[in-house]
């Protein structure tokens, strides 16, 4: 290969080893490069062909004859007579082998008698995809005895089974290969191995894998190689099977999975020593390869002749060899016809030569890494194409480039030319050759091709730990030094990238630049234009592409940042045929999508009824629809154009030409190259080391205002030679610019439609997973922190070694997960991406404002556009490290994006609810941020239409987000609102809109009102249910048994009952958050608009006091302490923030502005506030509420920010409230004081029964209150008192709680023992036996102790 065939300053290896003196041994033929100074320098002929046909000196006598090819014909078939096939071609035979059916050629197949369900087989090469649930072959050979194997390439990685399969395993279409004795089956998607049964085994696979399935029948065991790495044997000790009747190759594929399979038509990419591949090799294959030798000797020879030896003097002193230029010629050719001869008798060979060897040949010629010998390659193929059978041999090697850019995975140690580099390279310059593009566009399969070049295979968890070996992230305790290792491989793995992507360019570049012999004539671009529509159909399913309906993820994901170069980079070639608009005057180097000024785009590509379009859904709803009711056959040829930033104010607009340039052009934005960013959080960028000779296309948008030295810019070339070296492509015919078909021509506005359905379909799934993947680090690293904190204090015996193990398990989450975001960040966010992604966000967001002026045309706009515009800009801004500061990322380029969500999240012309819940969700994330606040401040359209439409928009669908919005606007303005950090997200200028907004509508304010008062009691009502649920749950168990859960985020013990599920858990968390943020909005209500409660009719108050009462009665007294904590507490949450303060406190601050606002005078009369609380139904539910409203500890709920003159006012008003019940029921004054002094009623709340008793202090109380007052109070100081909480209407052990150092936990020491034992002898002597067995059950759990965990045994025996 070509790593082999080292240079030296342009010399050869074998020439250096020669001149050194060394290695003379190992390389006995290149040391006879160099002829000896003697006297057989008449001889110098015969060594130079003894050294190109590898012949031993002397082999040949003095030639008698002048050198011409058949001269040299004659050496070859005298010499090479050993590996010359057999005159009569018969296969050789192998035992254990033997191949069924009627088969008329000795290629091994699928039997066509075994398929069962629906395969499409495409023969050449070997591809079967399945179009039905479950679909299941056998090959036409099976094996009995020896070693043997065959390979399998992924080109999907969903379920399939592959293996080995008897005749009686039966296929059906729910049991395939492994399903059934006698059948074995590895499945790497779901990562087991089948026999009747499955068990875990292997690794997972992705797409591209090459899976070695090799069976042992020696040993009687099956294995599978993934990549040529060994999973290990899967199945042992397999039954033998006679002669005729062994196993066959078999696979089951589910519904629109596709594989290639290779029995051994094809060398194999990963053979394995010992193992046989099933179709023997071609007889002509040995000829073929020593045939390539020697022509790789040759051109050899001709490379060490041309080079220059200045630096060597003592070369002067060696004779050479014969000049090459007499013998060149007649030797070469007589190689290549001599090697056409031999595969024109053997035509079935050839896909296995061009595979195999000549593959081998041509990348040794032409070079793994740069700089590539193009000379010499370009020689090779001058001599090839000259023959006719070239085309079968090209069309099978161009076959095999596509094949090996699937499946060539990247190696570190290889990098940065590593993965599918070299074979893209090579393709490359191959196909800058007419004959040769014109080939490959002939043929059936060229789609598929193309598709394969812009493959790059994705690591999986495994392939990530190669490729990153080292991970090192902020505050860890891992070793420094892996910092830097993994800055250098991040380093590695981008630079090998953009090689990868500099490629897919080039290559796009030839196909764009390509002119079909067609007739009538086609146009530059044409044949990229379909390959794209294609692409795009096959992506989305289309029915006509049944057999390419699943197409890898990998490819949409290349050309997207093809297309996105070329828009935003410029093309890297100055004219491609004179089309491209970027390359026009003085233009030629800045991308389309940065060129500024006027805008144009064509109205077509959202009207024209174009089978390629027509099905995608539309604004306005789907397209066939707003066809028949808005015609606009007449729009078709319009443009629209506009002038870049004509949306924006003339004070914030920031276009390309203005003194401030956009994010994307400008030199604010942080160059990562300046500054260390973490490398679990940014993405390192490639090494310098390799830059481009030749200067790329800048994406300038004005000379002098952007920073020249961007160092992540991709760069256009690798090569270190000139470009003059570079082949120019040949006999392209020229179309001029200005034609009667320039309509027709692939524009960049057509680019740029593709690229953002390109980024909705293939990219934004991927980033998707990236911020899943750092969701997930962020949470480990939390609990990975909180674990360490836990082992500090030094706990002991087991609860130590359980520490040790999550620890480690939550290590192995943590750096797995920063693997794979650090992939996604090098793979799809590299600098130069973010950059096109910015300037696709102004462009795409100022097209949609200027379409939205019109209905119709705004009606037919994509919905993929808005989605992608959304998406595009939060992945910008969510960044790390930023593409630009936060404080100008919408200001300097995007002040549009808040316009269009701002104007449109409740524009009716947008049938989708679900496209504008998107830019609500949009607004309701940004205004968290005070630098994205202030852009909604100072932005006209925002500050004059999002108040009303906030309201407005408060529906039975839409007010969860509204609700979010309307929270971030108003908050910090609220009763027991921090005044740190909250407030930095509120906005004075909202609220004061809002309430103008309010004020001006009544019928709108009052429609707002309903809705929120309607929500507002449904989530109530839902979370009392819930809540409800899970007691109903808890008791009708029949027994208190508990589950103990050690909460590593806060280190605690807590008592779950075991039939609430997590799903109710989490139900009711939401649902009482929501209920929180709602009162909230209330809350602002009676804040900015009392008016609306205390003046005219008493509706609207009345319906509020109705609503806090009954959140009152829901939230205060009905609901067990123990159960709200459990049903609002979400997972993560430590337990200080978990109160029933996030529900008061809205409702003391609406009590609070009412009060307030009713002190001011007013002309029209105020309804009374005390007088219609005092109206209410349950008038003790109010004052129990009120009571817990100042008995509860806000100093610190609120870090000590309530000022208690409020509290002061509320205990006012609950005086009032009480006088005014009195006066309305004056037996209730002699009804409240026995109440208080009648020892059977709660002390505390004065409604429910004193059903428990504290022990051992015998004080008595309701049980909800104890358990409330226990755990939100700590009074009890003493560090071994055990309080039982007991009798609640039966005597019932329910917990047993210690709080002497402020945890709950479990202890029993011997006066609790005691009490149960008083407590058993009680229960037998009434004959309670039910609670004998709960108890029993209770006692028989593992128990938490000072000593760790306690047996069950133990509590047993201390029971008896």
């Amino acid at each position: 290969m070509a790593e082999d065939s080292l240079r030296t300053s342009g010399l050869s290896f074998g020439l250096a080893v020669v001149l050194n003196g060394d290695d003379k041994k190992d390389n006995p033929v290149k040391n006879r490069l160099i002829s000896c100074r003697n006297d057989i320098d008449q001889q110098s002929l015969e060594r130079a062909l003894e050294h190109i046909f590898n012949l031993r000196h002397g082999a040949l006598g003095l030639l008698k004859n002048p050198l011409d090819a058949g001269v040299v014909r004659s050496i070859i078939k005298k010499h090479f007579s050993a590996v010359y096939p057999d005159s009569n071609g018969c296969s050789e035979s192998r035992d254990g082998f033997c191949m069924v059916g009627n088969c008329l050629t000795s290629i091994i197949g699928i039997e066509e008698s075994s398929i069962c369900g629906d395969l499409q087989i495409n023969k050449h090469p070997l591809i079967l995809e399945s179009l039905t649930i479950f679909s299941s072959a056998r090959a036409n050979a099976c094996v009995w005895r020896g070693k043997w194997m065959y390979e399998v390439i992924l080109e999907t990685a969903g379920i399939q089974q592959l293996g080995w399969a008897t005749r009686s395993c039966p296929f059906t279409d729910r049991m395939g290969v492994g399903d059934a004795d006698n059948s074995y089956a590895f499945d790497g998607r779901r990562e087991k191995k089948w026999n009747k049964e499955d068990e875990t085994y292997g690794q997972p696979w992705v797409v591209g894998d090459i899976i070695g399935c090799c069976i042992d029948l020696d040993e009687d065991e099956i294995l599978f190689f993934r990549n040529g790495i060994s999973l290990g044997v899967a199945f042992s000790g397999i039954r033998k099977m006679p002669p005729g009747s062994g196993y066959f190759p078999a696979i089951s594929l589910s519904q629109d999975e596709k594989c290639d399979l290779n029995f051994g038509s094809r060398p194999f990419k990963y053979p394995v020593t010992g193992f046989l591949p099933l179709q023997s090799m071609p007889h002509v294959c040995a000829l073929a390869s020593q045939l390539l030798q020697s022509l790789s000797r040759l051109l050899e020879l001709q490379r060490t002749e041309s080079a220059e030896f200045n630096s060597l003097g003592r070369l002067g002193r060696l004779k050479r060899f014969v000049p090459l230029e007499d013998i060149f010629i007649p030797v070469a050719l007589a190689i290549c016809e001599e090697f056409f001869n031999i595969l024109d008798k053997e035509v079935e060979s050839t896909e296995y030569v061009a595979w195999g060897p000549f593959l081998s040949f041509l990348m040794e010629v032409f070079g793994l890494q740069a700089p590539h010998d193009f000379s010499s390659l370009d020689r090779v193929l001058d001599l090839f194409l000259q023959f006719r059978s070239s085309n079968l041999l090209f069309q099978h090697l161009i076959n095999a480039l596509s094949s090996g850019c699937k499946t060539a995975s990247l190696v570190l140690t290889e990098c940065p030319h590593s993965g599918s580099y070299c074979y893209l390279a090579l393709a490359c310059h191959l196909l800058r050759r007419e004959e040769l593009m014109i080939l490959w566009w002939k043929s059936p399969e060229f789609e598929f091709l193309f598709e394969g070049f812009l493959s790059r295979k994705s690591p999986n968890k495994h392939d990530l730990k190669f490729l990153i070996p080292s991970v090192w992230w902020p505050d860890s305790y891992e070793d420094v030094s892996l910092e830097s290792s993994m800055m250098l491989t991040t380093m590695a793995l981008s630079s090998a990238i953009e090689k990868i992507e500099e490629k897919h360019r080039d290559l796009c570049c030839l196909v764009l630049r390509f002119i079909p012999p067609v007739t009538p004539l086609q146009l530059p671009g044409s044949v990229f234009r379909t390959f794209l529509q294609n692409l795009l159909l096959k992506s989305r399913g289309d029915h006509n592409f049944p057999s390419r309906a699943i197409l890898r993820n990998p490819v949409l994901v290349s050309v997207y940042a093809v297309v996105l170069h070329f828009l935003s980079e410029g093309f890297p070639l100055s004219d491609i045929c004179g089309w491209s608009k970027g390359c026009k005057g003085n233009k030629s180097d800045i991308g389309f999508l940065h060129q500024g000024g006027l805008q144009r785009f064509p109205i077509a590509l959202f009207l024209k009824n174009d089978s390629h379009r027509v099905d995608i859904p539309r604004l306005g709803g789907s397209f066939n629809h707003l066809a028949k009711t808005h015609p606009v056959y007449d729009k078709e040829q319009e443009v629209v154009s506009w002038e870049e930033g004509c949306m924006d104010d003339e004070e914030s607009k920031v276009t390309h030409f203005t003194r401030h340039k956009p994010c994307c052009c400008s030199c604010n934005v942080s160059d990562p190259a300046k500054t260390y960013c973490d490398p679990t959080k940014s993405n390192l960028k490639g090494s310098r080391g390799h830059s481009a000779s030749a200067p790329e296309s800048s994406s300038h948008c004005n000379s002098g205002n952007l920073n020249d030295e961007i160092i992540d810019k991709p760069s256009s070339s690798d090569h270190s030679y000139s470009h003059a070296e570079y082949r120019p492509v040949q006999h392209m015919r020229i179309v001029p610019t200005e034609t009667m078909f320039s309509s027709a021509m692939l524009g960049e506005e057509e680019l740029l439609d593709a690229m953002l359905l390109l980024y909705h379909i293939g990219v934004a799934p991927n980033l998707k997973k990236a911020s899943t993947y750092l969701s997930n680090q962020s949470q480990s690293i939390s609990q990975l922190e909180e674990i360490d904190r836990q082992m500090k204090e030094g706990p002991c015996g087991e609860l130590q070694k359980r520490l040790k193990e999550a620890r480690n398990i939550c290590r192995e989450e943590v750096i797995d997960c920063i693997r794979h975001s650090t992939w996604y960040r090098i793979a799809l966010l590299a600098r130069w991406k973010q950059r096109g992604m910015y300037a696709a966000c102004m462009w795409t967001v100022q097209l949609l404002l200027i379409l939205s002026k019109d209905d119709v045309l705004f009606s037919f706009v994509p919905e993929f556009y808005l989605e992608t515009l959304v998406d595009c800009f939060h992945v910008l801004r969510k960044s790390d490290p930023p593409f630009a500061p936060s404080a100008i990322f919408i200001k300097q380029g995007l002040t549009s994006f808040v316009t269009f969500v701002v104007t449109h999240f409740n524009d009716p012309r947008i049938s989708s609810a679900d496209m504008r819940d998107l830019l609500l969700q949009s607004i309701s994330v940004l205004v968290q941020y005070k630098d994205f606040l202030v852009a909604f401040e100072t932005n006209v359209a925002a500050t004059n239409i999002m108040p009303r439409a906030l309201i407005s928009a408060f529906d039975n669908r839409s007010w969860m987000p509204v609700t979010n919005v309307l929270l971030r606007l108003c908050k910090g303005s609220g009763f027991g609102s921090s005044k740190h950090g909250e407030t930095s997200t509120s906005s004075v200028i909202f609220q004061r809109l809002l309430r103008d907004a309010c004020t001006k509508d009544d019928e709108l304010f009052a429609i707002f009102l309903n809705h929120l008062f309607n929500i507002l009691s449904w989530t109530i009502t839902e979370f009392s249910v819930s809540v409800r649920e899970m007691q109903e749950k808890y008791q009708a168990s029949h027994t208190f048994s508990l589950i103990m859960c050690l909460t590593l985020l806060c280190g605690t013990i807590f008592l779950i009952p075991a039939p609430v599920s997590e799903f109710q858990l989490r139900k009711s968390s939401v649902v009482f958050d929501l209920s929180c943020n709602l009162a909230r909005i209330l809350e602002f209500c009676t804040r900015e608009v009392p008016q609306a409660f205390l003046l005219g009719t008493d509706m609207n108050l009345r319906r509020l006091a109705e609503v806090v009462v009954f959140i009152l009665s829901q939230m205060i007294l009905a609901t067990d302490s123990d159960f709200f904590e459990m049903a609002v507490r979400r997972h993560g949450n430590m337990l200080e923030k978990v109160n029933r303060g996030l529900i008061l406190a809205p409702l003391a601050g609406i009590l609070l502005n009412l009060l307030d606002s009713s002190m001011v005078p007013s002309g029209s009369k105020q309804n009374d506030i005390i007088g219609i609380f005092a109206s209410m139904d349950c008038p003790d539910t109010v004052l129990c509420g009120l009571q817990c409203m100042l008995e509860y500890n806000w100093a610190g709920f609120s870090k000590g920010n309530v000022h208690f003159s409020k509290l002061r006012q509320l205990e006012e008003f609950s005086s009032l409230l009480i006088s005014e019940m009195s006066s309305r029921d004056p037996e209730r004054s002699e009804l409240g004081y026995e109440a208080e002094t009648n020892d059977s009623t709660c002390c505390i709340c004065y409604i429910q029964e004193a059903d428990a008793q504290f022990f051992p202090c015998l004080h008595k109380s309701c049980f909800g209150c104890i358990t409330r007052h226990l755990l939100n109070c700590r009074r009890f100081k003493h560090e071994d008192w055990t309080v039982l909480l007991a009798r609640r209407q039966k005597w019932r052990i329910t917990e047993f709680l210690n709080f002497g150092r402020g945890e709950a936990q479990l202890i029993f020491d011997s006066r609790v023992w005691s009490v149960i034992a008083v407590y058993l002898l009680q229960c037998f002597l009434i004959k309670e036996l039910s609670e004998l067995m709960n108890l029993a059950m209770f006692l028989s759990l593992s128990l938490v102790t000072e000593g760790g965990w306690v047996a069950a045994d133990y509590v047993e025996s201390s029971m008896c």
